[in-house]
């Protein structure tokens, strides 16, 4: 089937580029593998979004951004896109549902988490190991759990964690958190939060479910063994761009490099959202970069090129 446009990725970079090439009356398509709203939609509440006083859950934003853009005619096609070529100026896009092509590509598939990459991880991943609080934290109700990273993502979601939990503790490889201030302030005030500065997990470990898991501490060598029988992952993300080999110009990180354009090495192929190599990375930022990528797709549609 063939496109003037094809988004790839649901989160609010892809959703807001598809609301802007709807409104251009481009015929568009967007390509989502696991479910709209990408990371977003898993975040419990969004403070910092412009024009939500009251705060609002991430959820419920990307769903009212979801509805706005196909009211406009956005075709959304549930399935990953497992491969990108280019040809004849033209795109080709492999998916579990057939081949798709599209005259303009904007890549906003997101990024995943980054993993701890330490003995008992993988083995306990579902039955003590999450990277996601908002989907697993009900499963902890009155029960000791640990949050791994110190930047926003892992203090809100351990703010969050303590609506179920007995306790959570913060374990974070420096002597001080990196998250904004006001977040810290709320981490630091909750009496069920405990801090673990300056340590690292080296194992988790445990019987049929996750029961401990091992902190060294960074300046002195010391190991913990500390009771959890959970422990919630935020410490880094990592692009999602196999799908792109050899077809653009990655960062080091292998994130997209694109300009204030979002133009990639790649002509016709654009880049929003979390996958594009940037200094923020917020909704806010990714609707910005959405909304600049799909008008610049409109206009070279429009200019021929």
């Amino acid at each position: 089937m063939d496109f003037e446009i094809a988004i790839i990725g649901g989160g609010p970079a892809g959703l807001t580029a598809g609301l802007y090439a709807a409104r251009a009356r481009r015929k568009v398509v967007l390509f989502e593998g696991e479910g709209i709203g990408g990371q977003a939609a898993t975040t419990d509440r969004v403070a910092n979004y412009p024009g939500f006083p009251d705060e609002i859950g991430g959820f419920e934003l990307t769903a009212r951004m979801e509805e706005q853009a196909k009211k406009l005619g956005l075709e959304v096609v549930y399935s990953k896109v497992t491969g990108l070529s280019a040809e004849n100026r033209a795109f080709m896009l492999e998916t579990s549902k057939g081949n798709y092509t599209a005259k303009k590509v904007i890549v906003a598939s997101g990024v995943s988490p980054k993993k701890l990459n330490v003995p008992g991880e993988d083995e306990f991943r579902g039955g003590g190991v999450s990277y996601c609080a908002t989907c697993d934290g009900a499963f902890f109700r009155d029960k000791e759990v640990l949050v791994v990273g110190g930047g926003d993502s892992a203090v809100e979601e351990a703010i969050f964690l303590t609506r179920f939990a007995k306790q959570v503790g913060i374990v974070h490889r420096r002597d001080e958190l990196r998250a904004t201030k006001i977040v810290q302030e709320e981490a630091e005030a909750n009496p069920k939060i405990k801090f673990f500065y300056n340590k690292v997990v080296t194992e988790l470990a445990g019987g049929d479910s996750l029961e401990k898991a091992i902190l060294k501490d960074v300046k002195s060598g010391t190991i913990e063994e500390v009771p959890t029988s959970g422990v919630f992952i935020y410490i880094g993300s990592l692009p999602r761009t196999e799908f792109l080999s050899g077809l653009v110009e990655l960062t080091p990180e292998g994130y997209l490099a694109t300009d204030e354009r979002m133009r990639t090495s790649r002509p016709g192929l654009f880049a929003a959202g979390d996958v594009r190599a940037k200094s923020l990375r917020q909704i806010v930022t990714a609707v910005a970069d959405g909304a600049i990528a799909a008008v610049e797709a409109d206009r070279e549609l429009g200019a021929g090129s």
